[in-house]
């Protein structure tokens, strides 16, 4: 037997005698429930994998988020979480993570893909573009392609995003090198501190642990995994250090993992001189970037970001 939503009606068809009178009267009486649940299938049927459902229900805007540069949109779920179940939530999937579809490798042509996708799911309706870390950046051109088809976000909230020049090669080299020298000094510091024989075990500990064993045996599905994850950070990384970001006339509020970070070699800050309406939020000290919508600093970021809508 099968049963379709026709509008309002309820259509049905079935071999003679399969309907009884008794299942014609189930359906009427259950029609409303059987209506919404084909509609919903439906939808589900419908949905493009860009957007990934993390927190469906809820009455308020949704958000769209951008992930950093793997692509793993559930960078969210914890931010979800504390967001309360009044707030939906969709994460934004690049192409190339879940089929062999080219990764785009330009900021302008994901931010296009994802507007495209917004635009169908969510048609009419006030809504929320996010982006956490490398995400950032796709985010923020999302937001001006939206702003220039009359589609504006109610705001766009960046959360961690380092400024695009930090992407470029000399200033990741430069990182690179600074955090080589910090795990010089570290480990320097440590063995001045250590007996003779205190040192010889602690090198032994580094030196097992950078040769320790990794897996040589994976599944199919995993590798076809990892390697398309690394087609897509490295498309993303190549689209980043490609994109020169043009102003942005909404609302900008740009969520900092710690007033330190405002310091570091990521510029944060560089995002202000691009857009007209800027707010600043800071989380604890010591929190980074990487931890920032993790347990425990997810909760206060939501918060935040309640506080702020």
């Amino acid at each position: 037997m099968q049963v379709w939503a026709d509008g309002e009606s309820l259509r049905c068809s079935a071999p003679v005698g399969t309907l009884t009178a008794d299942l014609r009267q189930t359906l009427r009486q259950n029609k409303p429930e059987i209506l919404a649940f084909l509609r919903s299938a439906d939808s589900v049927a419908r949905q493009s994998s860009a957007i990934v459902s993390i927190q469906s229900q809820g009455s308020l805007p949704p958000i769209f988020g951008t992930a950093g540069h793997n692509g793993d949109v559930f960078c969210y779920r914890a931010l979800a979480h504390h967001l309360g179940a009044d707030q939906p939530l969709f994460g934004l999937r690049p192409p190339g993570l879940d089929s062999d579809t080219p990764p785009l490798d330009r900021v302008e042509k994901l931010a296009a893909y994802f507007a495209a996708e917004i635009r169908a799911f969510h048609p009419q309706g006030e809504f929320v573009i996010a982006g956490f870390c490398a995400g950032g950046a796709v985010a923020f051109e999302l937001a001006r392609q939206l702003e220039a088809a009359a589609a504006a976000p109610n705001f766009l909230a960046l959360f961690g995003a380092p400024y695009v020049t930090s992407y470029r090669r000399w200033p990741k080299l430069r990182r690179w090198l600074v955090a080589q020298v910090q795990r010089v000094v570290r480990h320097t510091r440590a063995l001045v501190c250590l007996s003779g024989a205190e040192r010889r075990a602690y090198l032994a500990e580094r030196l097992g642990n950078r040769s320790a064993p990794t897996p040589t045996h994976r599944s199919t599905a995993l590798e076809t995994a990892l390697r398309r994850r690394a087609q897509v950070e490295r498309a993303t990384f190549a689209a980043l250090r490609r994109y020169n970001p043009g102003r942005f006339t909404g609302r900008l509020k740009l969520f900092l993992p710690s007033r330190e970070w405002v310091h570091s070699s990521d510029l944060p800050l560089r995002w202000r001189q691009l857009a007209e309406q800027v707010e600043e939020f800071y989380g604890p000290d010591g929190c980074l970037t990487d931890l920032m919508l993790l347990e425990p600093y997810a909760a206060t970021f939501a918060e935040l970001f309640t506080h702020c809508s």
